[in-house]
């Protein structure tokens, strides 16, 4: 019997690692005004490279859901898992989701149980969702025989905060049976980032969350910069005092970003966002006195 061909996803060549582009769901434009408030239409509307991918005419702004995946030192890597099926979220736009992520992971050869390595950029729902699924009643890790990664700020920070009850939910169904199974590991991440294996790096980016992180790859020369939530959206890139309804620390948020983006522009660095509308990724250049994403289309 013959194995099917996998179905192409998304992607995007960075020496000689492939990231592909795992959908989950295209987010409601209320949610531009709800996570970042200060984004206003007059604002978006103003920075005119923004159309027609990550804004519409009227500034709203466009925000997306879904993972990446690649093969790095040998390893089959997933980062981020998105907001999940079944899962009970506070979000209406997270609730309950019925979607196909799980079977456009597969098609595109990532199957679950091929899956070595899970990278969380920080423990918030629609990052970690698809950690796990219901299997007869019970939630039990997607990915049986991958290690899951955060860092150890990140784990620690959300263990002595006071979470409110939507927030203990996510971490019942989504993070605390992974740590049951002896899934989760949790690495220091110093000032300078940190290897976890050749081509891979973790870099501190605090402020969305007290330990959250970026993923840099490297590869014969070439750079990519996986965002997590230290960017969410383009317009930040024009606009980095624009931060997140959800920062825990706004002001380091902030300082994180316009390290971030100081470090990528005029680069040949690939920035992948990780709720980027298509065409999610580019290269950071100079524009005005801040920047702006010159977009670098997928294949496939």
């Amino acid at each position: 019997m013959q194995t099917p061909a996998a179905t192409p996803l998304p992607s995007w060549t960075v020496g000689d690692i492939t990231v592909h582009r795992v959908d989950e769901v295209l987010l409601p434009p209320a949610t531009g005004p709800w996570l970042l408030p200060d984004a206003t239409p007059g604002l978006v509307t103003a920075q005119s490279w923004l159309h027609p991918h990550f804004a519409d005419h009227e500034g709203v702004l466009h925000l997306d859901s879904h993972s990446f995946a690649f093969t790095v030192g040998g390893l089959r890597v997933l980062v981020d898992t998105g907001i999940g099926n079944g899962k009970q979220r506070a979000n209406p736009a997270w609730h309950d989701l019925r979607t196909d992520y799980l079977e456009r992971l597969t098609a595109g050869g990532f199957a679950p149980d091929s899956v070595d390595l899970v990278v969380l950029t920080h423990l918030h729902a629609d990052h970690v969702g698809w950690n796990t699924r219901e299997v007869d009643g019970e939630w039990v890790p997607t990915f049986p025989h991958a290690r899951y990664l955060t860092s150890r700020a990140e784990r620690e920070f959300w263990a002595t905060y006071d979470m409110d009850e939507a927030r203990r939910q996510m971490f019942r169904d989504s993070v605390t049976p992974v740590e049951r199974a002896g899934l989760l590991d949790l690495v220091d991440v110093p000032a300078g980032g940190v290897e976890i294996v050749p081509g891979l790096r973790l870099l501190p980016t605090p402020g969305h969350t007290p330990g959250h992180v970026a993923v840099e790859l490297n590869s014969r020369g070439e750079t990519a910069l996986i965002t997590g939530d230290c960017i969410h959206h383009p317009v930040q890139l024009a606009h980095p005092a624009v931060g997140a309804c959800v920062d825990i620390d706004p002001r380091q948020s902030e300082a994180s970003r316009r390290a971030l983006l100081s470090s990528l522009a005029g680069t040949d660095a690939l920035v992948l966002g990780t709720h980027f509308a298509p065409p999610t990724a580019g290269r950071v250049i100079a524009h005005g006195d801040a920047y702006r994403l010159l977009p670098v289309p997928a294949a496939g």
